[in-house]
């Protein structure tokens, strides 16, 4: 009789393309989530949570591939094999989506214009490679109802003043910002009007524009032209302008000046006799003057043409926040750090629920960026303190040891009592230090008898295990016995000293 195959052992690993997020690593990420909020809160913007899941419908147009709903994101259907199959459900792609469907659902009872913050992880059913996951963090916030572009010049000082208040100093960062509908002026000025038409071509120059950092003039030249080869010898064919038409485009790409004020009277050459143009150039007039009112300069936020961010999605203003400090990559080769932010104006948001146009404006903060950004800076990844280790030498003594770390935690200090097996001492201090602990307190029956306790003081242990020489050991001791009652106020003293 054949013996009954053993059921395999789950693998202990992370699915691919996510990750764990362990102890230093959550504790930041929440407390610059919590300086965000705070700026967020003081611009009057208020918090809103939505489900993690959103019907695929609802995700509509925002998804990567409308006509394949579970391809860009994780989706599946309710009772497939039902006489009558449930609906298509779908982890959100992003937050703009989830805000969509609330404004819709509950635009009775909200306010208008709606001012909402949200934080949280969103999901992209999308290849993985580095520092790309299928999970990760993202930071909106977003104006429903305001068709004012002092909309958008608020959310772009409220971007400066979030950059600064997380630590990225002025100097640091630059806030760009575009619009849409300038955009639309060139390439109606060019002879490519916004018709169905040329609908093909406009979105190759889109798509291309985009990608003037990585080609330069001489590389957007040849895609809008006849074509391009490079450097495998790959060939892609032109979208086939007039050189004419092209120099237009590029003259917009380049065309941020010394100052906004030029920029802007540059921009304004370049639509003229465009409707829409001329409507973008005033309102980027408009965002420099109600920016430039309230302090914000050129040295914080500029208008800037060669800002694109996927313009196809926008229909007016777009911003994003690029840091512009040196970093080295993962091939040691010295580049700016990059974007960390960006957003714009979308007035179709809502249409697709209700059938009537309301305006919108908003940003996105890449989360992990900004992290990875701040640790460059220094602001973060330092080794994290550990709590108090109280150790336990007698079993039967719980009831005091416990009465320690009340007494620790009630004064405001971090602490646990050990609570593995406390046969071997030496794993207990062992555990301490794997905690990072900077403290550990000891007390025996010889202690306890005395009214006494051993603080033994693990950081400069630590150091004089490194550096120190047996001189130095016996002038820098790092353990004290103190009584009983000055427990606390010993602790917070080696502790402070630290800090």
């Amino acid at each position: 009789m054949a013996k009954p195959k053993k059921t395999p052992r789950p693998k202990a690993i992370t699915p691919k393309g996510f990750r764990d997020y362990f102890g230093t690593e959550v504790t930041e990420r929440k407390a610059m989530l919590d300086q965000i909020a705070a700026v967020y809160h003081l611009y009057g913007f208020e918090a809103l949570e939505t489900s993690a899941v959103e019907t695929v419908e609802a995700l509509g147009k925002f998804l990567p591939d409308v006509d394949r709903p579970n391809v860009g994101v994780f989706a599946w259907q309710e009772e497939p094999e039902a006489e009558k199959p449930g609906d298509w459900l779908a982890l959100r792609y992003d937050m703009t989506a989830p805000l969509a469907r609330v404004a819709a659902q509950y635009r009775n009872e909200l306010p208008s214009p709606y001012r909402r913050y949200a934080m949280g992880p969103v999901w992209r059913n999308e290849k993985p490679g580095p520092g790309r996951f299928r999970q990760f963090y993202q930071c909106d916030a977003d104006t429903v109802g305001a068709p004012s572009v002092a909309a958008d010049a608020e959310i772009c000082a409220m971007l400066s003043d979030t950059l600064e208040a997380v630590g990225i100093p002025r100097g640091d960062y630059i806030i760009r910002v575009n619009n849409r509908k300038v955009l639309d002026g060139v390439l109606e000025a060019a002879g490519l009007p916004d018709t169905e038409e040329f609908s093909d071509v406009r979105g190759i120059v889109l798509r291309t524009i985009d990608k003037h950092d990585k080609f330069g003039d001489e590389g957007v030249m040849a895609l809008l032209t006849e074509g391009r080869k490079d450097e495998s010898g790959d060939f892609t064919k032109g979208a086939g302008l007039a050189t004419t038409q092209v120099e237009l485009i590029l003259g917009f790409v380049n065309g941020r000046q010394v100052d906004n004020d030029a920029t802007i009277a540059r921009l304004g050459a370049l639509v003229e006799g465009a409707q829409t143009g001329i409507d973008g150039v005033d309102e980027l007039r408009q965002i420099a003057n109600l920016l430039a009112g309230q302090g914000y300069g050129p040295d914080r936020i500029v208008i800037d043409p060669a800002v694109v961010r996927g313009l196809g999605y926008y229909t007016g203003p777009v911003y994003e926040a690029e840091l512009t400090f040196k970093i080295e990559d993962e091939k040691g080769r010295v580049r700016d750090f990059g974007s960390v932010a960006g957003g714009g104006r979308y007035d179709d948001l809502v249409k697709r629920f209700t059938g009537q146009e309301v305006p919108a404006t908003g940003m996105s903060i890449g989360v992990d960026r900004l992290l990875a950004a701040l640790t460059a800076k220094g602001r973060m990844g330092a080794t994290a303190q550990g709590p108090v280790v109280v150790t336990v030498m007698d079993r039967d003594r719980m009831n005091d040891y416990m009465a320690m770390v009340t007494e620790l935690r009630q004064a405001g200090i971090r602490a646990e009592v050990y609570l593995g097996n406390p046969k071997n001492f030496g794993n207990q201090l062992k555990y301490a230090d794997k905690r990072m602990s900077p403290v550990a307190i000891i007390q025996g029956g010889d202690e306890e008898a005395k009214g006494v306790v051993q603080i033994k003081d693990l950081i400069l242990g630590t150091k004089l295990a490194e550096n120190a020489s047996l001189e130095e050991w016996k002038d820098r001791p790092n353990q004290f016995e103190v009584p009983r009652g000055e427990m606390v106020a010993k602790v917070r003293e080696i502790i402070e000293g630290y800090s």
